[in-house]
């Protein structure tokens, strides 16, 4: 599936990448499962970039617009779980 992914022209190239890379994570998710552990370091590194909560809840309502899903639940059980692996199911 080809998404438009949320990015900012005023990251750097590597930055771009480090958002990249959450944002398929959370997308991986719905597909077959993600260690918590590696989502939750994944999103820390995240908030180095997108540090304020108003520029996260942008970035999430654009990506979860296109994809149909949803980030914030994703963080959500990966803060509030215990679970090894968080997989999450597309609500129809």
């Amino acid at each position: 599936m080809e998404s438009k992914l949320p990015i900012s022209l005023d990251w750097s190239t590597e930055e771009v990448i480090t958002v990249i890379q959450f944002f398929e994570l959370v997308e991986k998710t719905y597909k077959q499962g993600v260690e918590r552990e590696k989502l939750l370091g994944h999103y820390r590194t995240f908030k180095q970039i997108v540090p304020g909560k108003s520029e996260e809840k942008q970035l999430f309502k654009q990506y979860d617009e296109e994809l149909g899903i949803s980030s914030y639940q994703v963080m959500k059980k990966a803060r509030e779980g215990k679970e090894t692996i968080i997989k999450m199911e597309r609500v129809k």
